[in-house]
């Protein structure tokens, strides 16, 4: 069910409705967690059952982490976790190993590869494990030496945490710790009106008029269509998706954190204006930040991080980024992406301490777009995830000199140029600029509304659905 489509708007108006009547002020948990059935089970019904059953893995587990014998806690914690990481293998990683290990025609390879990949089962794993851990780690504030409660209760507020139909399907991946207390009995006061307001206005203009546009700019890219068009064509579709991954994905982080807002949770902001990081390390704090920072809590310092040795430390890292990026797709093209981006980071910490620039601005500035051309290049492997696909892109580029299509990159730079404007306009601000024009922010909401409303591309699922 799309954030922007009329079935979910008709929900989302009767479970907030609901939800907040005074007469079923006590059945809030249970109202969100129907709707939230409902969101999930819209388009594949079946597949609700799989979301039960993960949920009843890490309701069981981490009720006896907490409530069974104390011997039995780690035993709960590993089951939890492999359990967790078991479901997400077999749905999602099934294909991938019986195209790498078994021939398809095989009837190992011919089960496998018939494997539906369930929406959002990365995301609602991986708070699965979240859960678990955390548990065990008592960073939570419903242990039993704390607030004894029933399983029932238990079972409804993991039910809640992991179903929680704003960031079910494509986060942002939200940590137990940071949810779990947060559960309780919600008011009209504990409404954010304002930032709500803005976060789903600018998330549903960068979702429906930016990347909803681009993508129609963007088809491009794909084999063999790119064999015909020029150098710079090729380049400006590039960079084009490149804007569009960004507006599609900060899109749906900014709708989901509004739209939690308006049931009294608070999430995080997922993105951090990531096209202006000039440095690799700081691209990752600033894009998909729940999950830059699940991989770093759960995964780069249980390795060790940094603490055991600097060759140890870029082998950390490059086993990070490449669980990170084998975490968006069962292929071994993302495998590859988060490896690019592992050897980067572990470069640019080998060189961080040989190579200084101080505050020279026009350096800066080089790193910057450095980093900018590097991420954008490896956004191929997402729209490309063949091999040779990717390679006969970059050798178009610079082999092609056809005639250029003026319409088609006046279009990708009019659709991109928002998202170029978001972060130029963020740099402005922090340097003390518009200071006489913040009273004109609702001008640009005004705007934004006005353009979703007329010039909308036509309706289309996140691009990180498929994770």
């Amino acid at each position: 069910m799309l954030f922007n489509s009329f079935a979910f708007i008709a929900l989302l108006i009767v479970t907030w409705v609901a939800y907040y009547l005074p007469q079923l002020v006590k059945l809030q948990i249970p109202v969100l967690i129907v709707s939230s059935l409902v969101f999930y089970a819209y388009n594949q019904p079946v597949l609700v059952l799989l979301l039960l059953f993960s949920v009843g893995i890490n309701i069981i587990s981490s009720y006896y982490i907490v409530h069974g014998p104390v011997e039995h806690r780690r035993i709960f914690a590993s089951l939890g976790v492999l359990l967790n990481l078991a479901v997400l293998s077999f749905f999602k990683y099934g294909p991938l190993f019986a195209r790498t290990f078994f021939k398809e025609t095989s009837s190992i390879g011919e089960f496998l590869v018939t494997i539906p990949l369930p929406i959002g089962i990365s995301f609602f794993t991986f708070q699965g494990i979240s859960l678990v851990i955390d548990v065990f780690k008592e960073k939570h504030l419903k242990g039993k030496d704390v607030v004894p409660i029933s399983f029932v209760e238990h079972a409804k507020q993991i039910m809640l945490f992991k179903g929680f139909f704003p960031q079910l399907i494509s986060g942002p991946i939200v940590k137990a710790h940071e949810f779990l207390p947060q559960i309780g009995v919600k008011t009209l006061k504990d409404i954010k009106w304002k930032s709500c307001f803005k976060s789903l206005v600018l998330g549903y203009f960068l979702k429906m008029v930016v990347a909803d546009n681009l993508k129609e700019h963007t088809i491009g890219i794909a084999f063999p269509y790119f064999e015909a068009s020029s150098t710079l064509t090729l380049v400006n579709m590039l960079f084009g998706y490149s804007c569009q991954i960004f507006a599609d994905f900060a899109g749906y982080s900014l709708i989901a954190i509004g739209l939690a807002g308006l049931f009294g949770y608070h999430f995080k902001d997922n993105f951090n204006f990531p096209y202006i990081a000039t440095s690799f390390k700081d691209f990752w704090k600033r894009w998909h930040i729940s999950l830059s920072t699940f991989l770093m809590e759960y995964l780069y310092i249980p390795l060790g991080g940094n603490r055991k040795g600097r060759a140890r430390t870029y082998i950390n890292l490059m086993i990070t980024m490449f669980l990170g990026g084998l975490w968006h797709g069962a292929a071994w093209s993302y495998a590859v992406w988060g490896g690019f981006h592992g050897l980067a980071l572990a470069v640019e910490r080998f060189l961080g301490k040989r190579i200084t620039i101080g505050n020279n601005r026009c350096l800066m500035i080089l790193k910057g777009l450095m980093v900018f051309s590097f991420v954008t290049l490896g956004w191929l492997l997402f729209k490309l995830p063949e091999f040779h696909h990717v390679i006969g892109y970059m050798k178009a580029i610079v082999a092609n000199r056809g005639g250029l299509d003026a319409g088609l990159n006046m279009y990708l730079l009019i659709y991109s140029f928002p998202v170029v404007a978001y972060h130029a306009l963020y740099l402005i601000k922090q340097r003390g600029g518009f200071q006489k024009f913040r009273d004109l922010d609702y001008v640009a909401y005004g705007f934004m509304i006005f353009m979703i409303v007329t010039n909308s591309g036509s309706p289309g699922t996140f691009i990180y659905f498929q994770f």
